[in-house]
């Protein structure tokens, strides 16, 4: 059997158990922490069954369980304890009767089949021995990323804890800069993945990266979130005006 087949099952099987503890839970939200997951599970099978991977191979594979590990345990704490999450909360109701069905293939067998293909770049990946010039960009880029993501959650984070900000605007640290830092350090992340699978002649694999940036501008990123922020934070559209939506820069007046 192929394996980007047997990655492919490895993620619906991971993908079928969080549905059946999303019924349990009367909460599809919970998919978001496992999202990590899939995508790292599928990276992890195509290491094992290559040749042993060079030093650039190794580097790679760390940095992609570092951002599995942080982004799930990120994930998972901010959602502890919390309601489904609204966008999931939307999906239910426009899916209604049987959703608890419905929502194994509408968002989970969806994710995995995304997961999938985010992953790509590392069926090449694991084939890397030593760095060359586009291999070492390319995790350069990753691990600039992954960082630029870390100090982006946490300040936001930090900001959320604080009830004196609640209905507030965060607008400091690398917030001032972009309204979703957070997603454009994701976005280096896999560009930076998609660059190193492009040292080995992969051209394929830039499918992950530009599938990965189309979700975070245009569908469960930067357009989903501010579709309604403004109705919940009058200072957004200011914020709108004065602040890139994705790519750092300078505020405007």
């Amino acid at each position: 059997m192929s394996v980007l087949l047997l990655a492919l099952g490895l993620i619906a099987v991971l993908a079928f158990g969080t549905w059946l503890v999303s019924l349990w839970r009367r909460d599809v939200s919970i998919v978001d922490g496992m999202w990590p997951v899939f995508i790292a599970s599928a990276g992890s099978l195509y290491a094992a069954l290559a040749p042993p991977p060079g030093v650039a191979g190794i580097a790679a594979l760390a940095l992609l369980a570092g951002w599995a590990v942080r982004l799930c345990v990120h994930i998972t704490v901010r959602n502890h304890g919390q309601p489904e999450d609204r966008r999931y909360q939307k999906i239910r109701a426009n899916n209604q009767p049987n959703f608890a069905f419905k929502s194994l293939y509408i968002v989970f067998g969806f994710q995995a089949l995304l997961a999938w293909i985010v992953a790509l770049p590392f069926l090449a990946i694991v084939e890397l021995q030593d760095f060359g010039v586009l291999s070492l960009l390319g995790a350069l880029l990753a691990a600039f990323g992954l960082v630029f993501e870390a100090f982006a959650d946490a300040q936001l984070e930090r900001f959320r804890s604080d009830p004196a900000n609640k209905g507030r605007v965060l607008e400091t640290g690398l917030w001032r800069y972009s309204r979703h830092p957070n997603y454009f350090g994701e976005c280096c992340v896999w560009w930076g993945f998609g660059l190193m699978a492009l040292a080995t002649g992969a051209w394929w694999a830039v499918a992950s990266p530009l599938l990965m940036t189309l979700l975070l501008l245009k569908v469960s990123g930067v357009t989903m979130l501010e579709s309604d922020i403004g109705d919940r934070r009058p200072e957004y559209a200011r914020y709108i005006r004065q602040t890139n939506a994705f790519l750092p820069g300078a505020r405007r007046l």
